[in-house]
């Protein structure tokens, strides 16, 4: 490696700014699915259920950002296997979501021998991110980007309708799968940049500022990556300008471009 790299990633902003960027690049598809479904309690759900994968991860010694994925990912399974069979989807989704978060605190308190910090998950520690964890969230992203390019178009068709999916030769249940899996991983990733409590925000926020300026999909992925990383560094330079936390700063200033968004007037 160059040694003026090295001498970059050295610097802890440097890493928190990548680590931003990485999580605004992972929610912008994501977001626009969640924001065209209408599935914004789905990413709470999975996102809260990552406290419990953190608690089971500080109990058996293994990484974090595996324990987190898995719970996110079961959770999200579990809500897509038994929507509509056992309870309302947004009764499921609440039920599964604030179990999950409560279990995990709970969990975290019977942990013994690790000090841990609480509102470093609950809320991210973005500044201290370091270059294993930038190598996760970038990894992670790839991944993402990688699965939703491929399922691009089938995701796109089932988002608008599962019988045209069937008809086009499109599995809706494929599709909601890859949907699923790519949250968990975007909440694994996630969780060290903006915490369990706030990746939901990233996700809904920045692709909803964007919905009235565009005209095709792809565009509004697009504007909600830029809109997620005007975001990150607005709130790092706030964060470091005024000493308040990171990941809600990060929070705070993307809702103030959703609220721009719905004063500028727009085109039709």
């Amino acid at each position: 490696m160059i040694p003026g790299t090295v001498l970059m990633l050295d610097d802890f902003m440097v890493r928190a700014t990548l680590a931003g960027i990485a999580v605004a690049v992972a929610a912008a598809p994501l977001g626009c699915l969640v924001v065209w479904r209408r599935m914004a309690y789905f990413g709470d759900a999975t996102a809260h259920a990552s406290i419990l994968g953190v608690a089971l991860s500080l109990a058996l010694s293994f990484d974090v950002f595996i324990g987190a994925l898995a719970a996110a990912l079961i959770v999200g399974l579990a809500v897509g296997s038994q929507t509509g069979r056992i309870l309302a989807s947004d009764t499921l989704l609440g039920v599964l979501a604030h179990s999950a978060l409560s279990l995990g605190l709970v969990a975290i308190g019977f942990v013994q021998g690790v000090r841990v910090d609480l509102s470093a998950y609950l809320f991210g520690d973005i500044l201290s991110v370091n270059r294993i964890d930038l190598a996760l969230m970038w990894g992670g992203s790839g991944l993402i980007l990688a699965g939703i390019t491929r399922h691009w178009q089938g995701l796109l068709t089932t988002t608008m309708s599962a019988e045209l999916a069937h008809a086009a030769g499109i599995d809706p249940r494929r599709e909601n799968l890859v949907l699923t899996m790519a949250l968990a991983v975007a909440v694994a990733v996630s969780i060290k940049a903006v915490g369990a409590l706030l990746i939901a925000a990233m996700l809904i926020i920045p692709s909803a500022a964007a919905r009235p300026f565009v005209r095709t999909p792809e565009c509004m992925v697009l504007l909600a990556a830029g809109f997620g990383g005007v975001s990150v560094l607005g709130g790092l330079g706030g964060s470091l300008a005024w000493d308040t936390p990171s990941g809600p700063t990060i929070v705070v200033v993307a809702s103030m471009i959703f609220v721009l968004s719905r004063l500028v007037p727009v085109r039709t």
